[in-house]
């Protein structure tokens, strides 16, 4: 299973980025994807997670509601992270996480396989 993010970059507050995490060798359909990110120096923390076999279980941090949608595209293998109204405490590095069970955001040591991440920068 192969997990690659891409869209991170540098963004002004109040900007806008949009994050895709397109996977391989792996049942898409019937699974979670998750993004959580991890700042310098700071816990890595979840940020959203879907369902993709319904893609109605959602799950969202507190700091991102209203601003962050998770969305994911069966066909394409792939999840997106949109992010509106950024502010500069969302910079971090950005990882896209898979797991054919565990879908949260508490635990993210369950989450079986990760991608290499995308830097977001706001300033």
């Amino acid at each position: 299973v192969q997990l690659v993010e891409s869209g991170g970059g540098s963004v002004q507050a109040g900007g806008s980025l949009r994050l895709s995490c397109a996977a391989s060798a792996y049942t898409f359909s019937s699974g979670c994807m998750g993004w959580f990110r991890q700042a310098p120096g700071k816990e890595r923390e979840g940020v959203a997670a879907i369902y993709t076999g319904d893609a109605r279980t959602v799950y969202y941090a507190d700091s991102v509601k209203g601003r962050f949608t998770i969305s994911p595209d069966n066909e394409k293998n792939t999840v997106y992270l949109q992010m509106n109204s950024l502010k500069p405490e969302d910079t971090a590095m950005y990882y896209c996480a898979a797991d054919r069970r565990y879908c949260g955001l508490e635990y993210s040591s369950l989450f079986r396989y990760w991608g290499q991440g995308t830097q977001v920068t706001v300033s």
